[in-house]
């Protein structure tokens, strides 16, 4: 029945087949096709799961009908003088930052995961270690077109830097894991590419590498990217720190060595290529054990978030595990059951940790929610603001408890 009225709202084209849990997929080609699935969507009562291209969020919700965004892709518009790409939210983010490069220009963003759609990057907001450097996606994101759960296309934001004031529905959208609707396409700051590009790397325990980062940031140098990553997440024995460097030639090669100096400690240089498989593999990581956790936590309280992590879920430390030291992130991938996890999630919220589930088995994201307790009632308005743009509770979102 599903399949049929998809048929005749979309044509033969509109729909991929069934998948494996018996659920229609759906691929509109447009903002307005996908306008159109809602809308029915939203008046026929059925629950609709958002799929983008199955590598970060699992494509195991159960729903009624199945959105993809693989038709929403491709570059837009491109304009150099401004500095702006508007792009399709089914773009792969490794085919846009390709695409980029041949202009010399990039968006300094490197989400965790690999095969990703600049569609689930902007709905789950998982900003890398560039972040140190180049902010969190929120800053990149200039505009963005959501059409909501009850069929509304909403264009909100702009084209370039300077028309970015008013009511920002763009950065709600963004890290709302789609609970207000579905994004088609957006607008993405430019950056030219960098001159010089070096990583830096050394090895050794937790605490005397978090010692030496937090060293680099007092000194007054914020690097591109300065993360800590676990053993398990760079598939070796020690605690590493790894820092990027990016400008001019001349600034990178004096920074190169201030960073040494203000750290206390060698620091190996990787090669240029060993250093591009470096970031791409172990970011790829992420993906390999079923769920992923952001923990938000103040840099001076890194510790506690580690530790924290170590004694609820990784007791064998044998998962991936990134510190992101000058934002204060901290991103667990491995295996916990919901218990675990809440145990957790509530041990945080009393630390004023919000805990987030970016991706795992729907078990997992429907018991428990992406959104945990952090503040009284900051889950209370996300409901409110889901119940703006998707009043019927079309979309299969699992926000968290709304108490």
């Amino acid at each position: 029945m599903v399949a049929d009225k998809i048929r005749s709202l979309l044509g033969e084209h509109g729909l991929l087949g069934i998948d494996p849990l018996g659920i229609p997929v759906a691929a509109p080609a447009s903002d307005d096709e996908c306008a159109l699935l809602l809308r029915t969507a939203s008046s026929e009562s059925w629950t609709v799961r958002i799929e983008g291209s199955g590598t970060w969020i699992p494509r195991d919700a159960r729903a009624d009908l199945a959105l993809s965004t693989m038709r929403l892709r491709g570059i837009v518009d491109l304009s150099p003088p401004d500095m702006v790409v508007t792009v399709g939210s089914g773009t792969s983010w490794t085919e846009l930052q390709t695409s980029l490069a041949n202009d010399r220009m990039w968006i300094p963003l490197d989400p965790p995961g690999s095969g990703r759609s600049v569609g689930s990057v902007v709905a789950c907001a998982t900003a890398g270690p560039l972040r140190t450097g180049f902010g969190a996606i929120r800053d990149h994101l200039l505009g963005l077109t959501l059409v909501t759960g009850d069929g509304r296309v909403v264009r909100a934001g702009g084209r370039v830097v300077k028309n970015v004031a008013g009511y920002d529905i763009t950065k709600l959208a963004a890290g709302s894991f789609g609970a207000f609707g579905i994004i088609t396409s957006v607008n993405l700051r430019l950056r030219a590419v960098p001159r010089a590009d070096a990583t830096l790397i050394a090895r050794g325990t937790r605490d005397h590498l978090l010692d030496a980062a937090r060293g680099i940031l007092s000194s007054g140098y914020t690097p591109g990217a300065l993360e800590l990553f676990s053993p398990a997440a760079v598939a070796g024995t020690e605690w590493t720190l790894a820092v990027r460097l990016l400008g001019s030639h001349e600034a990178v090669a004096a920074e190169r060595s201030a960073v040494g100096a203000a750290a206390r400690m060698q620091f190996s240089s990787l090669e240029p290529s060993d250093a591009a498989d470096f970031w791409r593999d172990t970011l790829a990581r992420t993906t390999a054990a079923p769920s992923t956790l952001r923990l938000g936590a103040l840099p001076s309280s890194l510790d506690e978030a580690l530790d924290s992590i170590a004694h609820h879920l990784d007791e064998s430390c044998d998962d991936w595990i990134a510190a992101n030291v000058h934002a204060g992130v901290v991103r667990w991938s491995g295996d916990a059951g919901v218990n675990r996890i809440r145990l957790l999630r509530n041990v945080a919220a009393h630390s004023e940790m919000p805990l987030t589930i970016e991706r795992g088995p729907w078990s997992v994201r429907s018991e428990l929610g992406h959104f945990g307790a952090f503040r009284d009632g900051a889950v209370r308005l996300v409901y409110a603001l889901r119940n703006s743009f998707d009043p019927s509770r079309t979309l299969a979102i699992p926000l968290g408890r709304e108490s």
